[in-house]
């Protein structure tokens, strides 16, 4: 697997409280058709943590049916367990996917050596190769560049990282002190070209949902050379993706998905769905960033 590009994390529809199987084939369909370099499903903005097992493990076999091979599919995986994540891995790992991208624990914020235990414990649960996950908004703690590259070097497989820190600083001291073959994602929109311009490869995004070709055409620009249009593309998304985090990530960019005639803008509790107040904006965003409504 190429770890380079636009990965999306993509929504998983709901309707009715139920995963809607019909449109996710038709978000998949949507992100294959419009030059996507990789699916994440089941991920934060996949809602996974409000996935039943039985949910998590359906999503993930449509993902990779529906994808057909034309993409690497990288489910997200991993709780606050060891224990669970690592059965967690063992069964996902079956599913015909291609990778695994891992997030931190959270809650129960694990020290440094808890973390590399934590890894460690799934890289040798798995052949395939594995994402870390830095996101210390969310999971209360950040895995340090040290860390990273520890794990690194005791295991082939700790492929790259997802950063996600918000830090350009930590981004340089992983992309220092690792070999080449390690591939560092942008995990915030907004950040995807300046980590790409101190060395990261690409990004995993939320605003891909709605803008698969953009996103990944300014990964691809970056990457081949073409620095102005690189940051011209930036600058077009940019408006677009500050307004898909005006409310906690998925409820608005699940609304903006919505609006494309692809699914629901249906989240599951706790979260609710998009306030009227914002709704304007990202129908205002969508105009400007001149994406349309797909028939």
């Amino acid at each position: 697997m190429k770890i380079q590009g636009c990965f999306t994390a993509i929504v998983t529809p709901f309707r009715n409280d139920k995963v809607d199987f019909d449109a996710l084939k038709k978000i998949v369909s949507f992100q294959v058709e419009n030059g996507i370099n990789g699916l994440v499903p089941c991920g934060s903005t996949g809602e996974a943590a409000t996935l039943s097992p039985e949910e998590y493990l359906a999503v993930i076999k449509t993902v990779v049916a529906a994808a057909g091979g034309k993409v690497p599919v990288v489910p997200g995986v991993g709780t606050n367990s060891t224990a669970k994540s690592v059965e967690m891995v063992k069964k996902v790992s079956a599913l015909g996917v291609d990778g695994l991208l891992a997030i931190v624990p959270y809650y129960n914020k694990p020290t440094q050596e808890g973390m590399t235990a934590h890894f460690s414990a799934l890289a040798k649960a798995t052949r395939l190769p594995i994402i870390l996950y830095n996101i210390p908004g969310r999971t209360g703690v950040n895995m340090l560049p040290a860390t990273v590259l520890g794990l690194r070097g005791k295991f082939s497989n700790i492929a790259g990282i997802k950063e996600a820190s918000g830090s350009l600083d930590q981004v340089s001291e992983i992309i220092n002190g690792a070999d080449k073959d390690f591939a560092v994602m942008s995990g915030d929109d907004s950040l995807t070209l300046p980590m790409m311009s101190v060395g990261a490869r690409g990004g995993i995004s939320v605003v891909s949902n709605v803008a698969p070709a953009d996103s990944a055409g300014l990964c691809g620009l970056f990457l081949g050379g073409k620095q102005a249009e690189a940051a011209a593309m930036h600058h077009k998304l940019f408006p677009l993706v500050k307004a898909l985090f005006t409310e906690t990530n998925p409820i608005p960019v699940k609304y903006a998905v919505s609006l494309l005639g692809l699914c629901r803008p249906e989240p599951r509790l706790p979260l609710t769905p998009l306030t009227e107040k914002n709704r304007a904006a990202i129908k205002k965003a969508l105009s400007a960033a001149g994406i349309k409504r797909r028939r």
